[in-house]
């Protein structure tokens, strides 16, 4: 922990990447119990261990319901109400995502038959979700649902209800670049830095201010390999089974709440900046959703600046 005038920072390594808290006031005691809830959630959450309740629903596609922790239940099910909307947010994109295994030990372009043959099993229709039993079925054998596109916004938001259960009214919660912020009244808030594409951790495309809310990035610079000079990343296309190519590195959604930014980043990215662009500028009834996209000509467009104030990084 290293400690700043009027800031107090708390890290761990989870989730395969750097948490980090930051407070208004040494509460070691406080940033262990936060850290304890993240692990909790990880636990039921993954797909990466074999016990984990996520797991326990793909291990039993086309043979039986399973009932899950109300946690596990609450977020798959409104991953699967986005995934019935279109575009590239797929609760059951999990065929896809191990099979590619882009961000992990993926370096090869898997042949065109078998990704023919995994999409139909990537149809959220296919699941099956009952509340009163609190109970979730994948009805083809070999689907599997993968919540990576939503979990960290998931355990951001619930980290944030926590902390203002226990009097917190300054702090930011920072899983692995999905970062939730709070502030009390007339505070000047956070400034939160945009990573520049293709670049170190260090190099900043500018900064947001916020006060309250979610910033939320999806690019293709993090987890993503090059075959034969193609650039392959982790954002698939559910529709073709390939990982989208279109005019953009990156959007950042700045919004309410951290789960909404985890969508919206990811259906926005599919969409492209013309597109993209214009659904912003239709949506009146979603509250508080902004949106800055970095284009492969590395240009940077801000549709509006309602919610925030991005200051761009001195060159």
């Amino acid at each position: 922990m290293s400690e700043i005038p009027g800031r107090y920072h708390y890290s761990a390594v989870m989730m395969g990447t750097r948490v980090e808290l930051q407070l208004a006031a040494h509460q070691p005691a406080l940033a262990r119990q936060v850290f304890r809830q993240i692990k909790w959630l990880e636990d039921l959450l993954t797909v990466n261990r074999p016990d984990s309740a996520l797991m326990s629903v793909n291990r039993a596609a086309g043979a039986h319901p399973v009932v899950v922790p109300p946690p596990v239940f609450s977020l798959l099910w409104r991953a699967r109400e986005v995934s019935f909307s279109g575009g590239c947010f797929n609760l059951a994109i999990g065929p896809l995502v191990r099979r590619w295994k882009i961000g992990f030990s993926g370096d090869a372009v898997p042949p065109a038959e078998e990704i023919a043959a995994l999409l139909p099993l990537t149809d959220p229709h296919a699941i099956r979700m009952d509340p009163e039993a609190g109970s979730i079925f994948l009805t083809r054998p070999g689907m599997s649902v993968d919540a990576g596109a939503i979990a960290k916004g998931y355990m951001a938001d619930r980290i944030c209800d926590f902390l203002q259960a226990q009097a917190v009214d300054h702090a930011l919660i920072n899983l692995g670049g999905n970062i939730r912020v709070i502030s009390p009244p007339g505070a000047e808030g956070w400034s939160v830095g945009l990573q520049q594409p293709f670049a170190g951790p260090e190099s900043l495309l500018g900064s947001i201010r916020l006060s309250q809310g979610s910033v939320v990035t999806s690019g293709v610079y993090e987890r993503y390999f090059v075959h034969q000079g193609h650039h392959y990343h982790h954002i698939l296309d559910p529709r073709s089974g390939y990982p989208l190519d279109n005019d953009l590195l990156s959007v950042t959604v700045i919004s309410p709440h951290s789960i909404d930014g985890e969508i919206y980043s990811t259906q926005l990215y599919g969409m492209g900046l013309e597109k993209g662009c214009e659904w912003l500028a239709t949506q009146t009834d979603i509250e508080g959703i902004e949106a800055i996209f970095v284009t492969r000509d590395r240009e940077v467009i801000i549709p509006s600046q309602r919610q925030f104030c991005f200051r761009p990084a001195s060159r």
